[in-house]
Formats: structure tokens, sequence, C-alpha cells
């Protein structure tokens, strides 16, 4: 399973007539705020320009078949994912798993981020809509929200376990820093086939720096002393705001992985080498 809900999401951005999703120059202006001072986060973030998605079965290069890649065109760096810092315990159990298993092959949201951006869920935008009391993330791509509360209010007693978890923020500074608990155990960090299970126990921290105008970094650290070795600090995300000022609504529906659910489910389609 290839780039599943990316590759739906930029089908879907290659249909608009005009899509506005082409990169673009930012000028370097200072860094909105609100009324009471905070840095204001809103808008639509996404990574800069569209991502390039591979072919599922892609053809070797006439007379390169079997061979090295070009010069200066070897595979992009691996992005360091949540399972690289599993205990033996996990690393076992995920030998066990594979493509197939993949929760958001039904439609199931990630508790992280395919990206390692929470904020995109599967796919590769998201909305920040910010109020004296709230910030409300919106995922693009098998949409989702997580609504932040700035006010300096407690967990709720109330609230069941869920997929993205619950959240509370509060300012550090010109930061945003984000505290989310409270998950249920049913989805994985990340989708694509990257196995990725967490248990219930997982606690993520953010922190979101809107630098300038056009640019937010976003920092995050990764518990869960149940599946992993040692906390995740996750690699600096740069976010770059888009030349548009909504997201669009690129729903799951199951249809369209039904092969991919059909092709992952045959003996070692798939299969993952777990370290």
């Amino acid at each position: 399973m290839k780039k599943i809900f990316v590759a739906a999401a930029l089908l879907a951005m290659a249909t608009l007539k005009g899509s506005p999703y082409t990169a673009v120059a930012f000028a370097q202006e200072p860094t909105p705020r609100t009324a009471d001072g905070h840095p204001d986060l809103s808008g639509v973030w996404w990574p800069g320009q569209d991502l390039r998605v591979p072919p599922l079965n892609p053809a070797p290069a006439a007379g390169r078949a079997g061979g090295p890649p070009p010069a200066g065109r070897g595979a992009p760096p691996r992005r360091e994912k949540f399972a690289d810092n599993y205990n033996d315990a996990a690393k076992a159990k995920a030998r066990t798993l594979s493509d197939k298993d993949d929760p958001t092959l039904r439609c199931q949201n990630t508790a992280f981020g395919t990206l390692n951006v929470s904020a995109y869920n599967t796919g590769l935008v998201a909305q920040i809509i910010q109020t004296p009391k709230f910030v409300v993330i919106l995922s693009e791509t098998n949409p989702t929200f997580r609504i932040i509360p700035t006010d300096g209010r407690t967990r709720r007693d109330e609230q069941p376990p869920s997929s993205r978890g619950e959240s509370l923020g509060r300012w550090d500074g010109d930061v945003l820093v984000v505290d989310t608990a409270n998950f249920s155990d049913k989805n994985w960090m990340h989708a694509e086939g990257d196995v990725s299970f967490h248990s219930d126990a997982l606690h993520i921290v953010e922190r979101y720096h809107r630098i300038n105008k056009d640019t937010m970094e976003v920092d995050a650290t990764i518990e869960d002393p149940r599946v992993l070795a040692k906390p995740w600090k996750v690699p600096t995300q740069t976010l770059k705001l888009a030349p548009f000022d909504q997201i669009l609504a690129l729903d799951c529906t199951g249809v369209e992985s039904a092969t991919l659910m059909e092709a992952a489910s045959k003996q070692n389609y798939g299969k993952k080498q777990q370290p």
C-alpha cells in the first residue's frame, strides 16, 4: 500500500481547473498577532509544494534493470518513524503485521500523522482557526478536527478515549504548546502501511511556532511507555502558508481503498521487514 490518501488528495486537486496547489514565493513578513498579543496561527498550512507520488509498480528504466539509481537521484532520506523506537515486545508484535492491517484502509484516522505532522492526518493540508479561547485544527484528507482550549481548563472526565486524543493548549511566550492524551488504541500513528500501533498510554506534546507570516515550525515529543523504549523526539517540521484560504473536503469512503485492501490481503503482499 503506497501513498493512499496523499495520492487521493493530489488526484482530487489535479482535477480542479486552475487549482491553486502550486508552489509560490512568499515575502518574509512579520508574524501576525491577535488582539491579545499572541501569534495568530490561523491559515491553511501545507509543505509548500505538492508531493511526488510514485506509481505502485514502477517499470525499471531501460538498460538499468537491477542497477543503482542515477547519480544524484537516489531515494530521499528516510523519515524516522514512531516504530523505530519500539521496545522488544512491540518489535515482536510488529513482525506479525503488514500493509493489510493498516487501519487507514478502513478510513480510520491516524493518531499522529503520515508526514510527522498531526495537523495533516493522512494528507498534506490543514487549516487552523484561532479564537481567544480555542485553536481549531482541521485536516483536509479523511477530514478530522481538533478543538484545543487555550483558556486554562483541565481535561474532561466525560470525554472517552478517541483516535485523535484530547488536546489542551497553553502559550509559552510566542509558542503554542499542545498536550494531547486520552487516546484509544485502535489506530496507528502513521498511514501508508507503516506499522505503527500504539497503546492507550500515548502522550504527545507539540510546540507550534509561527516564525513569520508564511512559516510555522512544529516540534513534538511522543511518549508511550507500553510500546516505546524511550520517548521519540520528532524532527522539526516546517509548514508553509498556502496560497489559498480554505481547505477542501477529501472524504475517505472505503471505495477508493477496496482494490488495495484486496491486494494487501494476498499472501506475502506488502510484508514489512521490521528491525
